[in-house]
């Protein structure tokens, strides 16, 4: 694509024209010639958005507390962004259940943008195509943008990188799915919502997050952990905040089929976007996410160089023999591979 059409499609998105979104959605997930121009065109225009990200474990109900959620906003005049990043294919690449009908109460309404992507195989389930779209939803003037993630467990982490809030739904079950979450997932989550809580064992489920809360915060009993850096002890309530030294996460209960909680919840999360407003929180937020961005690309644009190098040198199996031979050893190769790397990185600049 030529740059004034490059130019001519940024312009239709800024202007809010929804078909100039997707196009430019598809050439980011797509990676087509000339994609990183418009990301990096799109960047100048971001920053307004509210971005949530919501992760659980499968059968949770992501989907359609999502779903309801976006009803929810767009009741109060609010446009949405709706990413779903769904498990890839290993055939084709892409979004397994990129065909599903997961927005029921918003199709046909423009102003609820979904989108379902594919992980791509990234280890948090959140490809950097995903982090470039949220970047257009953004530009294009969404008002609140969902992430709902895979919900692989402890890989999600990703998600905190992504979004300024994390949900994690947990459905009402056995203590020892709950005790499961110690593994990372309890560390990520600045809201917990206890989704289905019409079934047996929510109460349950709810009490033993808000003790597995109290002991991450309390420092005294020397479990403190996460991203929070909180030290007060949640009681549950939506508005109850920690103290100056950080957020204390929330446990809300929701019954996403039928909204109920919905309100209670996004009381909570617009409550941890204030909260991250007024501690300076959320520009350091930025900054981690921009470092992180910026590590990620050298990585892929480093290993696209030496892959175009080890092909230069006649294909990694042309490599491997001498590995194979013992005559040398992966290190060695390595090492040679990215000599000519090296060499260019410590010349002297001018």
């Amino acid at each position: 694509m030529s740059a004034p059409d490059h130019d001519e499609l940024l312009e239709e998105l800024l202007a809010g024209k929804h078909r100039a979104l997707a196009r430019v959605i598809t050439k980011i997930e797509n990676r087509d010639p000339g994609y990183r121009e418009l990301v990096s065109a799109l960047h100048a225009h971001t920053g307004d958005a509210e971005v949530v990200g919501i992760t659980g474990s499968p059968g949770a109900g992501k989907s359609t507390l999502v779903d309801k959620l976006a009803d929810y906003y767009r009741e109060r005049g609010e446009t949405v962004g709706v990413i779903a990043v769904d498990p890839s294919s290993p055939f084709t690449g892409g979004a397994v259940l990129g065909d599903r009908i997961r927005m029921a109460s918003n199709v046909g309404d423009m102003d609820v943008f979904f989108r379902s992507m594919s992980a791509r195989g990234t280890l948090g389930g959140l490809s950097t195509a995903t982090t470039d779209a949220v970047k257009a939803l953004d530009a294009f003037g969404k008002d609140k943008i969902l992430i709902e993630t895979v919900g692989a467990g402890q890989n999600e982490i990703d998600v905190v990188k992504t979004a300024d809030t994390v949900a994690v739904l947990v459905p009402p079950e056995s203590g020892d799915n709950v005790q499961m979450l110690k593994a990372g997932i309890l560390e990520i989550g600045d809201v917990f919502v206890v989704n289905k809580a019409d079934l047996d064992g929510a109460d349950r489920t709810v009490q033993e997050l808000r003790e597995m809360i109290h002991m991450q915060t309390d420092r005294t009993a020397n479990l403190a952990t996460g991203h929070h850096g909180a030290s007060a002890v949640s009681d549950g309530d939506a508005d109850e905040r920690a103290d100056d030294e950080g957020w204390t996460p929330s446990v809300v209960e929701t019954v996403a089929k039928t909204g109920e909680g919905v309100e209670r919840l996004v009381e909570t999360l617009a409550d941890h976007y204030d909260y991250l407003e007024s501690s300076g929180a959320l520009e350091a937020k930025a900054r981690t996410r921009y470092a992180e961005e910026i590590r990620n690309l050298l990585r892929e644009d480093v290993g696209q160089l030496l892959e175009a190098e080890i092909e230069r040198r006649g294909g990694m199996e042309e490599l491997l023999a001498d590995v194979v031979a013992r005559e040398t050893d992966p290190y060695a190769v390595a090492d040679e591979v990215i000599e000519p790397l090296e060499r260019c990185l410590e010349a002297p600049r001018e």
